[in-house]
């Protein structure tokens, strides 16, 4: 159990204690599932289920597409922490709310964490319905969730981001995806805050500067995951077209439909990274 010098590892203290009094679980891996991404719990054989209202410090989500549950399960040989539904700034969360779960798959023992999403694309080879295997990304969020006092026990004051996503597990993934024959790019994500969609010419700067793929999520849970040591792989679902020569508008209903016709192929992608996962 952390020492409870600091306030965040007392709260993570008490939500610790809260699930591992119902359950005496440590996950090797944390996933957090993106809006109408949360197939992969079903795939997990569920030892425990809770919401997170039953969690101490753990916000409520708010988003639509997020349910607001951890599971824990395994799946082949690995133990799973899988948080379906996570929480953005733009909802009006602060950085400690957006940085609660990842601290708290950590803390439970998971040293890798997966995450999915949806996102817009500005890059034309990856079309509505591709998957996209993060390989950087870019934070125009105005945010950083490790403003303030550092907890050296937590993680170091002046974390490394040069390799945010762990260069083997985007090996393993790739070779997965050759395996079962699904195309997966790799792409930059840029992080903006939302909650609107952007505009013809901020989709054409989002391009010029890097950036395929654009989302309001993630990127604070990637900082504060390598913060804490953990390796990151990020796989997302392109829900939409962002081209800004072929803008369309773009409705909440059809970004939905289209992760929840995708989502099977994201599920069998992890499915597999995770099977050839060791330890």
């Amino acid at each position: 159990m952390l020492e409870t010098t600091s306030p965040i590892r007392q709260q993570l203290d008490d939500a610790v204690h809260a699930i591992t009094s119902r359950l005496r679980f440590s996950p090797q891996i944390g996933l957090i599932a993106g809006s109408g991404l949360s197939g992969i719990t079903k795939a997990l054989r569920v030892e425990a289920e809770l919401d997170y209202a039953e969690i101490p410090h753990m916000p409520q989500v708010t988003a639509p597409g997020h349910e607001g549950k951890l599971v824990l399960g395994t799946l082949g040989a690995q133990r799973v922490a899988a948080l379906s539904g996570r929480f953005h700034y733009y909802e009006g969360h602060p950085s400690a709310h957006i940085s609660f779960p990842i601290r708290l798959v950590r803390a439970l023992g998971a040293d890798t964490l997966i995450l999915t999403s949806i996102v817009g694309s500005m890059n034309p080879k990856m079309p509505q319905g591709s998957l996209v295997l993060l390989e950087d990304h870019i934070n125009l969020m105005g945010m950083n969730p490790l403003l303030g006092p550092n907890d050296e026990a937590v993680g170091p004051r002046f974390p490394d981001m040069s390799q945010p996503y762990d260069a083997q597990l985007r090996q393993l993934a790739l070779q997965v995806a050759r395996e079962q024959k699904l195309t997966l790019h790799e792409g930059v994500y840029v992080g903006v805050l939302g909650p609107n969609l952007e505009t013809r010419a901020e989709y054409r700067f989002l391009r010029q500067i890097g950036a395929d793929v654009v989302g309001m999520s993630m990127v604070p849970e990637v900082v504060v995951a390598i913060h804490g040591g953990m390796r990151v792989l990020a796989v997302v679902v392109v829900s939409d077209a962002c081209i800004p020569e072929q803008l369309k508008p773009a409705s909440l209903e059809e970004l939905l439909r289209v992760a929840a016709e995708t989502e099977p192929k994201l599920t069998a992608l992890l499915k597999g990274i995770i099977a050839h996962l060791t330890g």
